[in-house]
């Protein structure tokens, strides 16, 4: 064990940055890069020693160039300060990926654990200061697939989801075991990328993966510290202050659009936890919904006022009596009308029709695109709506098939 001198080290903990994000076709590209620019102003300003960023730092397992290009970037802007890193991976994200250049990062003490480890003591993280003194020690849990937790098999359940808890449970004893002789010195932080019983989730979570409901009592009280990633907003587990989600530093979808994103700025001394302060982020893109009749969304968009750097990105939720298909032609226009707007952006409409008898709603839902469904099916769904009569409604369907195809050769002339 390296030589011991006590001091306090300031430690940012960060999570689910989700390079290459899409919400509904606009990229979240410059919201993360004016992230990035004031994490580092932060990390500089406050002398952070020791950066956590708990999974998901890509949004799909294949990155772009770009997003490569965006993250490797601020890993050599990170470098240029004295802080040291410890990056996990994910659901979303590749091992291969992440794991690919670590070698060259541990050389600029930037240490990537993109997957499990084998043996596992190789998740445990020494972090040292510049005098090679020992200052805590982390053990840099990424997100544990079925693969990493199926070969223990010793008092395990034949049920999938309590096997899968108890080789969690597992996991994390043996670190702790391991992290334990340390910390009468220093103290013993774990990350962890994870759904632990009762957090609250967001849209963006598409995935919550093979891990619910994983109970807060596997993190011991070895560790002073659990830094979670894997849900977005930022928040307290199990009314412990030491075990907490960062949340994702921008919104991932309009679920989100109330949250005040944030990171944990964590201060030891000695071998203790002396402070954890939730330090909020910048906001620079404003999301929006915008609800009521057709009237009262026009009205609402013409008297938006847009406060922030980015333009707002604007949800319409239109209520109407019935669906008419020139209430969605007029829609479709007052998009087009925006499109080239400096001050805001509509991504997403949804409908409401209050009298409609069947199943007419169904194709105006929340998470439905317009665009992604037919004229012959919302036809089809109307006749039903309608209780048109059966011998009727084929020669009305057949009747609007023709005038489809008029109109598709229209267009194609």
């Amino acid at each position: 064990m390296p030589n011991l001198i006590f001091r306090s080290m300031k430690i940012l903990h960060t999570a689910d940055w989700h390079i290459g994000k899409i919400l509904h076709k606009h990229s979240l590209a410059e919201e993360m890069q004016l992230f990035f620019d004031w994490l580092l102003q932060t990390i500089k300003s406050e002398a952070v020693d020791l950066l956590l960023v708990s999974g998901d730092i890509f949004d799909t397992a294949t990155p772009s160039s770009k997003d490569r290009t965006t993250y490797y970037r601020f890993l050599k802007q990170l470098a240029t300060t004295n802080t040291q890193a410890i990056i996990t991976g994910g659901n979303h994200d590749s091992v291969g990926v992440l794991n690919a250049p670590s070698e060259i990062l541990d050389v600029l003490d930037i240490h990537v654990i993109g997957g499990a480890k084998d043996p596992i003591v190789e998740e445990v993280i020494e972090i040292n200061n510049a005098k090679g003194e020992l200052q805590l020690v982390v053990a840099a849990v990424p997100f544990l697939r079925d693969r990493d937790l199926r070969n223990i098999e010793q008092n395990v359940t034949t049920d999938r989801r309590e096997a899968i808890r108890e080789g969690m449970r597992l996991h994390y004893k043996t670190l702790a075991d391991h992290c334990k002789p340390y910390t009468s010195k220093v103290p013993a932080i774990t990350m962890g990328h994870l759904y632990a019983k009762g957090a609250t989730v967001s849209e963006s979570e598409r995935d919550i993966g093979n891990q619910s409901s994983i109970s807060s009592d596997i993190f011991t009280d070895v560790f002073s510290y659990v830094a979670l990633g894997h849900i977005h907003r930022p928040q307290i587990v199990a009314n412990n202050e030491s075990i907490r989600y960062s949340g994702s530093p921008i919104a991932l979808s309009f679920s989100e659009k109330k949250d005040e994103k944030s990171v944990c700025l964590i201060e030891t001394n000695g071998n203790t936890i002396k402070s954890i302060e939730v330090r909020p982020i910048p906001k620079h893109r404003n999301l929006q919904r915008i609800a009521g009749s057709f009237d009262e969304v026009l009205e609402g968009l013409k008297s938006y006022k847009n406060q922030y750097t980015l333009p707002s990105f604007i949800e319409l939720l239109i209520k109407e009596d019935q669906f008419s298909p020139i209430l969605i032609s007029n829609v479709d226009s007052l998009i087009e009308e925006y499109a080239s707007s400096d001050q805001l952006s509509i991504l997403k409409n949804t409908y409401e029709f209050k009298k409609s008898k069947t199943n007419i709603n169904a194709f105006f839902k929340e998470g439905i695109d317009i665009q992604e469904v037919s004229p012959l099916e919302i036809f089809k769904t109307k006749l039903e709506d309608d209780f048109i009569e059966e011998e009727k409604k084929e020669d009305l369907i057949e009747a609007f098939k023709e005038i489809l195809q008029d109109l598709n050769q229209e267009h194609d002339s």
